[in-house]
This record gives structure tokens, C-alpha cells and sequence, in this order.
């Protein structure tokens, strides 16, 4: 299971509930940019919309650079895309999210076989607060393995 791609902030800015596993629904020279690692999740979200009468999920605001051997005019390299849930999962999405402080947030996105896969997490935003205190436990960690090593 290579990894294309990791949003690092996302465990930093929010408290990861549950993830979940989804398909994206990409091109071709979409899937071929991303397969060699030119995409990123910085300030990306998922969405929800309704579309002829039922609900659908997307990634909005990833980055997918346009693919070098491709014809890319009219390419929109953030453009939303499509996710792929089953419908008691998305269900149990539209149940929680209506939960207040609740949000989707793509954590990473790796290949399965030969599909490209995305893992989002529901999540709840952190305070100021807790961001700091991540912040010193980390360092505190960080000199303890120093230590430890000499």
C-alpha cells in the first residue's frame, strides 16, 4: 500500500474520531499524476452536496498537478472530486456530521491494487490550547529520545 499523499496538519489541527476508506473518482492522467506523487493535501476538505435527490461526498481543494504527457488545456488542478462510499456508510456520515464541531477531513491518500484510495477521518477541531500542549509533549518526547540515545 504506497502512500501518495499524508496531510500532516490534520492530526495537529483536529482530534481524529473514526476513518473511513473511500475511492476517488479521478481521470486518467489524473490518476497517472497522483500514482508518481505529484499531489497534495494541504488545505484540502471534504464536502457534502446533493445531486439529483441524494447525497454525494467530494475532496475539495487537493492539488493534482497536471500530468506532463497529457493534453491539459481546460485542467483545473483543484478541482472537486468525486468520492466513492456505500450508502449505509454515507448514512452513518450524514448522522454524525450533524453532530455540531463535527467536520470530514482527508488525512492521506495511497494506492490499493491498482486504485487510488482515500482515508478521511471524522474529526473535531482542536482549541489553541490543546495545540500547544501536542506541541510540548512532542518536544518532551523528542528530548527523551535524545537522552536515551547518549
Amino acid at each position: 500500500m504506497p502512500i501518495l499523499a499524508v496531510n500532516k496538519q490534520a492530526s495537529f489541527d483536529y482530534q481524529l474520531l473514526e476513518t473511513y476508506e473511500a475511492g476517488l473518482i479521478l481521470s486518467g492522467p489524473e490518476v497517472k499524476s497522483a500514482k508518481a506523487g505529484h499531489i497534495s493535501l494541504k488545505g484540502a476538505f471534504v464536502t457534502k452536496r446533493e445531486k439529483k435527490g441524494r447525497v454525494v461526498y467530494s475532496l475539495t481543494n487537493a492539488t493534482i498537478s497536471p500530468y506532463p504527457c497529457a493534453d491539459n488545456t481546460d485542467y483545473d488542478p483543484n478541482r472537486s472530486r468525486g468520492i466513492l462510499l456505500h450508502k449505509q456508510e454515507i448514512a452513518k456520515l450524514l448522522g454524525k456530521t450533524q453532530e455540531a464541531g463535527l467536520t470530514l477531513v482527508p488525512t492521506k491518500i495511497y494506492t490499493k491494487g491498482n486504485l487510488v484510495k482515500l482515508e478521511f477521518a471524522l474529526a473535531r477541531g482542536k482549541k489553541q490550547h490543546d495545540k500547544r500542549e501536542a506541541i510540548k509533549k512532542r518536544d518532551v518526547d523528542r528530548q527523551i529520545r535524545r537522552e536515551l540515545k547518549s
